[in-house]
């Protein structure tokens, strides 16, 4: 296998990251904001705080808004910039080296990672929803999804992955397991915080 994954189908999938990462970038920049406005004033009422449970300020005062020891939506503009960044790069025609893939499956992978330990972390210890945060939380999962679907399919694991029958039937099905992973996140949302859905009925 050549050092260069082939370029093929690469142009759709550089505009997915490019969208990818533009939906990041304003969700991550604009839950920065709101912390800042939150730390200058703490009357301040981030305009993601709809009720007890999408509460965004709720979130970010929480110590896991901070793990590294500064505000975690820091960490989504330099990523997702990074993301836009290969996506025009992508979306360009560009054939990139595999160990360029590889790095970004990596980073991309632990990107998630975070994202569901934060997932984690809003539902059983904080108790509140940032809808922002869910904004970042969703397109997080997409990126990861068609990433590792492409990785497959174009060698970027290896001549044995690649030629695997699971590969063509996972990206035929790809529409169902992106929604299966949504549909997983809402239902684990509506069981943690029934008592408070059910009583608006």
């Amino acid at each position: 296998m050549s050092e260069a994954t082939p370029a093929f189908s690469d142009r759709r999938l550089g505009l997915g990251l490019t969208l990818g990462g533009v939906v990041g970038v304003v969700a991550s920049l604009t839950l920065l904001i709101e912390r800042i406005m939150l730390a200058e004033d703490a009357d301040y009422v981030p305009s993601c705080s709809l009720n007890p449970v999408l509460s965004c300020g709720s979130v970010m005062e929480s110590w896991q808004a901070s793990v590294f020891g500064f505000p975690n939506p820091i960490l989504g503009v330099v990523g997702f910039s990074v993301l836009t960044t290969v996506g025009v790069v992508v979306a360009s025609g560009a054939a990139l080296p595999r160990w360029f893939w590889l790095g970004l499956q990596a980073g991309v992978t632990l990107g998630l990672a975070f994202v569901l330990w934060l997932i984690h972390q809003s539902l059983y210890r904080i108790g509140a929803l940032c809808p922002y945060c869910m904004v970042v939380w969703a397109t997080g999962w997409t990126v990861l999804l068609y990433l590792t679907l492409h990785n497959a399919a174009h060698g970027v694991f290896g001549a044995r992955v690649q030629a695997h029958p699971a590969v063509g039937r996972l990206r035929e099905w790809h529409a169902p397991i992106l929604v299966l992973g949504f549909v997983i996140v809402l239902a684990l949302i509506t069981d943690r915080f029934w008592d408070y859905w059910s009583g608006l009925v």
